[in-house]
């Protein structure tokens, strides 16, 4: 884990209300593996208090990026940065996505700001050799990332103003009803609202395709100590696990994503 103070490349805005960020990190590039995330403080000041937590988009070289939304003091303070203002960063942090075991294609679902840690996880995935899918959803076409780096993406938009008209969930299965690719070599992985990867985690508990889910919450510390982002498991010796030490990846069979709560806005 590194703590330290970047300098801003560029702040920009990519889709309604999402935007993403870029520095120069050396130690952080080399270090960072997919699904893990930064703790970021906006400026010197005490206000706001607390850092904020984003998941590692995408590394180029010695270049890192985030994406964000503004909703609040934080995030809006991202959103003026400018190109050689200050960045307090600290990680690489949490339980990278868990890669192991066999399978030759990997589908990557994402609805909203959930699409964050996809491009990285993408580009590992293709160079270890597995082909790898996007689905990608939001309310409308305005707020979709459109990336043309993201690998073989499928969009979904639940007022059919680009690709599929409905939610990610009937995107994948018209997906896997036109694939001839066997679901037995598949695995999935999943980032976005709580409601969205309750109802991914029931499709494919129908389907028996294994399912893996970056899930998105408040932190304050990032590292353990405040015990600010417990989520429930299932049944074992442990009743709950923090988001930043144990996650923010998990099998889905793990967790109980019904006690999470219901994201508004």
């Amino acid at each position: 884990m590194y703590l330290q103070t970047v300098s801003v490349e560029y702040s920009k805005e990519i889709a309604e209300n999402v935007w993403v960020i870029g520095f120069y990190a050396p130690n952080v590039a080399k270090a960072v593996l997919p699904g893990q995330f930064l703790n970021v403080k906006p400026d010197a000041s005490f206000d706001p208090l607390l850092r904020r937590a984003y998941s590692v988009h995408r590394v180029q070289g010695e270049l890192v990026e985030l994406i964000y939304n503004v909703h609040g003091r934080g995030s809006a303070i991202f959103a003026v940065k400018r190109p050689g203002d200050p960045l307090d960063i600290m990680g690489p942090l949490g339980v990278p996505f868990h890669l192991e075991g066999e399978f030759t294609r990997a589908i990557l679902i994402s609805g909203g700001l959930g699409i964050a840690p996809m491009p990285i996880l993408g580009d590992e995935l293709h160079s270890r050799g597995i082909d790898v899918v996007n689905i990608h959803g939001a309310r409308s076409a305005k707020m979709i990332v459109q990336d043309d780096r993201l690998r073989n993406p499928i969009y979904a938009t639940d007022d059919g103003s680009l690709g599929f008209h409905g939610n990610v969930v009937g995107a994948l299965a018209e997906y896997l009803d036109k694939s001839d690719h066997s679901e037995e070599s598949l695995r999935l992985f999943a980032c976005g609202p709580n409601r969205m990867l309750e109802s991914l985690a029931s499709f494919c508990d129908g389907r028996g395709l294994p399912l893996e889910v970056s899930l998105e919450c408040q932190m304050a510390c990032g590292i353990g100590i405040c015990q600010g982002c417990p989520v429930e498991m299932k049944g074992g010796e442990r009743k709950y696990t923090l988001v930043c030490t144990h996650g923010p990846n998990y099998d889905v069979q793990d967790i109980l994503l019904e006690s999470l709560p219901v994201e508004h806005g």
